[in-house]
């Protein structure tokens, strides 16, 4: 195996990773409605997640660790993915909200900063921005 075979490998597994972190934000009020489908089918498409992966992740999401990216850059668009999954529906609940703190964490941002990027996030994110958009106004004080 080559070194790019191991990288695009650990890619490839931070991705599905990822996925599956996206696929349990979709399913947390129950079932997958048909908006928050047509998503997951493009993440899956943006991620590179085969058809049988996409299968397997929706059977077990929890089964997949997530592997937080190596740039605050990466972190923030993972981010991004997630408010746009969460707000498919055009609102957060608790436990949405629970478990994108838990991810945001688990991304590496600390207890104080994960918290206050949702909270600037939500507000943000009511209105529907692309990630441009939402970079800049995350950024700005």
């Amino acid at each position: 195996m080559s070194f790019t075979d191991l990288f695009e490998s650990g890619e490839h597994s931070r991705n599905l990773g990822h996925f599956a972190s996206i696929a349990s934000i979709a399913a947390v009020d129950g079932d997958i409605n048909p908006e928050e489908e047509k998503m997951l089918k493009r993440f899956a498409r943006k991620l590179d997640i085969s058809e049988s992966e996409y299968t397997q992740v929706l059977k077990n999401p929890t089964k997949y660790p997530i592997n937080p990216p190596n740039t605050s850059e990466k972190r923030l668009e993972r981010m991004h993915d997630l408010f746009e999954m969460i707000f498919a529906d055009h609102e957060i609940d608790d436990h949405e909200r629970f478990l994108i703190e838990r991810y945001a964490i688990g991304l590496g941002y600390s207890v104080e900063l994960a918290q206050k990027l949702i909270k600037r996030s939500i507000q943000i994110y009511s209105g529907g921005l692309d990630l441009e958009d939402y970079r800049y106004l995350l950024n700005k004080k």
